[in-house]
């Protein structure tokens, strides 16, 4: 009797230390006794995925802060351009449609009174704009239609006489006040080009100069046709105090190119 209690309390120390051992594995695999270590390694992940996210979204907030700035400089650009048109730079514009623009006004070319300062039509007269505008870098374009609104088709009529070859009224200042004269056609188409260039840049004359005016005029001031109206000019100054005076210019111009 006593030898089968033995064996009975064997079987049951050996049942109870496989149950712990079974009960310890089953434990550890679920980790329910190393909550501390779950919780901090779910705290580095969290952490390492945080950091990931941080240095991802502060790529993404630098990339963001460095394409606004990028492309606020260029919004900024474009918009200063948009619908602005430059006094300098190349131009498309040939002497053939100069002619043909003034020819469309309808006007007779006054080969009379301008053959005696050199151009003796309307084609002589407008390649003298092309290659003086060209060679101070001025858009033949702008300086042409400038003269064309100044001069009404080279009617003229107002202070200025169409002897004094002053093509875009240099120096008249109203109440019969006559402005500039020049001793030829070229001469005056020169000085006007260089006063463009002069509100338009601060870049020097390629030629020597002839406008007497040039050294008054604050350089740069009128980068923009548009702006030669001192209505319309940011800092209210330009070639001119009549209302949309620069707008004008250009709508002109774009009746010349189309």
């Amino acid at each position: 009797m006593d030898g089968n209690n033995n064996t009975f309390k064997r079987y049951m120390e050996v049942g109870l230390a496989v149950l712990i051992v079974l009960s310890l594995g089953i434990a550890g695999a679920t980790g329910v006794l190393s909550p501390r270590a779950d919780k901090s390694e779910r705290t580095e992940a969290a952490a390492e995925t945080g950091n990931a996210g941080s240095e991802e979204g502060s790529s993404k907030e630098a990339s963001k802060s460095g394409g606004t700035a990028e492309s606020g400089s260029a919004e900024t650009q474009e918009a200063i351009a948009d619908g602005q048109y430059p006094i300098m730079g190349s131009s498309d514009i040939t002497v053939q449609e100069m002619v043909d623009y003034f020819n469309s006004s309808g006007r007779t070319y006054p080969a009379e009174e301008l053959s005696e300062g050199g151009a003796d039509s309307i084609e002589t007269f407008c390649q003298m704009y092309y290659d003086e505008a060209m060679a101070e870098g001025v858009r033949p374009e702008v300086a042409f239609a400038q003269t064309m609104k100044e001069t009404g088709f080279l009617q003229y009529g107002g202070d200025a006489s169409i002897e004094q070859f002053n093509f875009a009224g240099l120096g008249t200042t109203g109440n019969g006040v006559p402005g500039n004269s020049y001793p030829d056609v070229q001469t005056g188409i020169r000085a006007q080009i260089q006063h463009l260039k002069a509100y338009a840049t601060s870049d020097a004359l390629n030629r020597e100069c002839v406008d007497d005016r040039y050294e008054y005029v604050k350089k740069g001031s009128a980068p923009y046709v548009q702006w030669l109206g001192q209505q319309e000019n940011p800092e209210g100054l330009g070639w001119a105090t009549g209302d949309n005076y620069g707008y004008d210019i250009v709508g002109m111009i774009e009746d010349m190119m189309d």
